[in-house]
């Protein structure tokens, strides 16, 4: 069961995915970079009991970044959009 919250690192709460919720009910989580959308699927059903609809993936690259005089790059990483199915939400979205 562990093996499940590996998969979901956090989710990813900006205004756009907002959005995504109200109008889609499309939900937005950074996931482990591994994890395939079969696995993303169950680990949501799983973790959330609800029934996920399509899960679609992004390979979000590092970006550059420079504060002052020090330079470096953001971390790469994994994002998934999982749509659910009507009538199912995630409560850990709501503020």
């Amino acid at each position: 069961m562990t093996k499940y919250y590996d998969i979901i690192k956090a989710p990813i709460i900006t205004e756009q995915s907002t959005k995504l919720i109200e109008s889609e009910n499309k939900y937005t989580f950074k996931v482990d970079r591994k994890a395939n959308k079969v696995e993303i699927k169950k680990a949501i059903e799983t973790i959330f009991e609800v029934k996920v609809l399509a899960v679609n993936t992004v390979n979000v690259l590092p970006k550059f970044k420079r504060m002052g005089k020090y330079e470096g790059y953001k971390s790469a990483y994994k994002k998934a959009v999982v749509q659910l199915a009507e009538g199912d939400k995630i409560d850990a979205f709501t503020v």
